[in-house]
């Protein structure tokens, strides 16, 4: 990389070319760059230590000058947070630790003055065990009516051949949590009694919604035109695949549940009946204007089952979790990136990328840590934006931030680490506040200190130690971002493969040559074009050229 082609990043990524770009574009999600904002660790504006909605819009500009398309922003809504927002106790209020709504309707007109479009989560599969909804349904009791809107049921009894209202000791089925344990759990009722148990596939402060209620329907549509209202310009819905159970809730049999996840169809997973939820979701986007739209976070079997999700009539994109997931294997990446083109080609959608985001190991630390992880994370990046489609950034990874995990116990919040099976809790690691400054108490994450620890070290990895240095990660994106912007090759269109040396994935686009060496040596190809960026030092020679080990390169032809 060199200087020229930094400014070149600043230049295109400016506040007046977004709008301009924003205000012009069609379909534009089919290539959008979309930056997740994990909302309580990438800006804290009040010096509570935890982000807030004031400390996003004041970092607004950055965003604009990194040169992507779009926002998204995780749950800020009125919760408990017991998990990190994801169990909401009003969907249609902000929390007091990330402000208030005119806090959130002053970053949407921010951004949208900066040519930033705003996505915002949203939580249909469970509700917070504080949602008004369930306490009321706990506090009436059996018979309760609220208790038709979750999963209420009989236990078992201790011979297990089913509950025949004197005993009951036992969880209704098999089915275990994401986070470890039974997804049961028993009440008590009025009189001190034990009670029905209900069902929680994540925490238990999270009770799963019966979408077989039309009135949980009719809540959540009210609840997406209250923030379509508001400007917001889509949804992420979180565990979009999650959402229907099948009838009767039945159990997985001896198998363990943890091994079936994303491997095949689940009773609670990827079940039919979710499609024709995403369905009269579309609807209601498509009466607004503005190309709103609605991003799926579902994981499933194979990309052929992911692709159900975005045809023509129901959501515009869903995570590719396949990629995400995919190891430092050069074949099993294309096999990979080949089903997922073919799936979303099959239905007329664009394929997704993605390397990190809150709920997985840091991918630096995944491709082997130190060096070589970083080595490895940064021609990803290049490989990542290079395929057609649109693709998504996890806050941090522009700056090449490594897993943190060395936390200490005490200092950890997520739930699944107090669970005594099943995970190990590891998703604080991903989620300690950002380093803007050299130093300072929190690295300029806030007046004083973060939520999380920040290492020592990650002064040197801070927004301002990097930018304006050729060789770091963030001008690596802001210069990546910009000629994806500049190149009319790049983002959604046609690919082809390109014969290449063992471990060597390379592949064309419309004036575009990208060469991804996955090997621990450096290889000689013959010279594909003009040099227009490289993850690593790239020496350009007129007939053959030297393609460093765990690199990319891009070449202009």
């Amino acid at each position: 990389m060199n200087h020229e082609l930094a400014r070149t990043a600043t230049t295109a990524a400016s506040p007046s070319s977004a709008t301009e770009s924003a205000s012009a574009s069609t379909g534009w999600w089919r290539d959008a760059v979309i930056y997740q904002v994990y909302v309580r660790s990438f800006a804290d504006s009040d010096g509570d230590g935890i982000g807030d909605l004031r400390g996003i819009t004041g970092r607004l500009p950055y965003l604009a000058e990194l040169g992507v398309d779009a926002v998204w922003l995780t749950p800020f809504y009125a919760s408990p947070q017991a998990d990190g927002g994801y169990d909401v106790a009003d969907y249609r209020a902000v929390d007091p630790l990330f402000g208030d709504l005119q806090d959130a309707d002053d970053l949407v007109r921010a951004a949208h003055e900066l040519g930033l479009r705003v996505i915002v989560d949203i939580v249909p599969n469970h509700t917070s065990d504080r949602h008004e909804w369930f306490e009321r349904a706990l506090k009436e009791g059996p018979g309760s009516a609220l208790r038709e809107l979750y999963h209420f049921r009989p236990g078992k009894d201790v011979d297990g051949k089913g509950s025949d209202g004197s005993g009951g000791e036992l969880p209704p089925n098999d089915w275990e949590s994401v986070f470890g344990g039974p997804a049961w759990t028993r009440t008590t009722n009025p009189d001190g009694t034990p009670g029905d148990w209900y069902l929680h596939l994540f925490a238990p402060e999270q009770p799963d919604l019966n979408w077989e209620h039309p009135e949980v329907h009719a809540e959540f549509e009210a609840v997406l035109r209250f923030w379509l209202d508001l400007g917001v310009d889509g949804f992420r819905i979180d565990v979009a695949h999650g959402m229907v159970k099948a009838p009767g809730l039945p159990d997985i049999g001896h198998r363990k549940q943890v091994e079936l996840i994303g491997a095949q169809v689940l009773p609670f997973f990827d079940q039919d009946g979710v499609h024709e939820i995403h369905r009269s979701w579309r609807k209601i986007l498509d009466s607004y204007p503005g190309e709103r739209i609605a991003v799926a976070e579902a994981s499933t079997p194979n990309p052929g089952r992911l692709a159900r999700y975005v045809r023509p009539d129901e959501l515009h994109q869903a995570f590719n979790f396949h990629f995400l997931k995919c190891p430092w294997d050069p074949a099993r990446m294309r096999e990979i990136i080949d089903a997922s083109l073919a799936a979303t080609v099959s239905v007329g959608a664009p394929t997704t990328w993605v390397l990190s985001n809150h709920d997985v190991i840091r991918h630096p630390t995944r491709y082997g840590g130190g060096a070589q992880g970083l080595a490895r994370a940064r021609a990803a990046a290049l490989l990542m934006l290079a395929l057609p489609g649109s693709t998504y950034v996890y806050q941090g990874e522009e700056l090449g931030l490594p897993e943190v995990s060395d936390l200490p116990d005490e200092a950890r919040q997520d739930p699944a680490f107090f669970r005594s099976t099943g995970q190990e809790g590891l998703r604080d690691g991903c989620r300690v506040p950002l380093p803007w400054t050299a130093d300072g108490d929190s690295y300029g994450f806030g007046p004083a200190g973060s939520w999380l620890p920040q290492p020592a070290s990650w002064g040197s990895l801070s927004v301002e130690a990097q930018t304006g240095d050729p060789g770091s990660t963030l001008e690596l994106y802001r210069t990546a971002l910009a000629l994806r912007r500049e190149l009319p090759g790049l983002g959604d269109g046609r690919m082809e493969w390109l014969p290449g040396p063992d471990g060597v994935l390379v592949f064309s686009r419309p004036g575009l040559v990208c060469v991804f060496n996955t090997t621990s040596q450096e290889v000689q190809l013959p010279t594909p074009g003009r040099l227009l960026l490289a993850s690593a030092t790239t020496v350009e020679a007129e007939d053959t050229v030297p393609i460093p080990a765990d690199s990319c390169t891009w070449w202009a032809i």
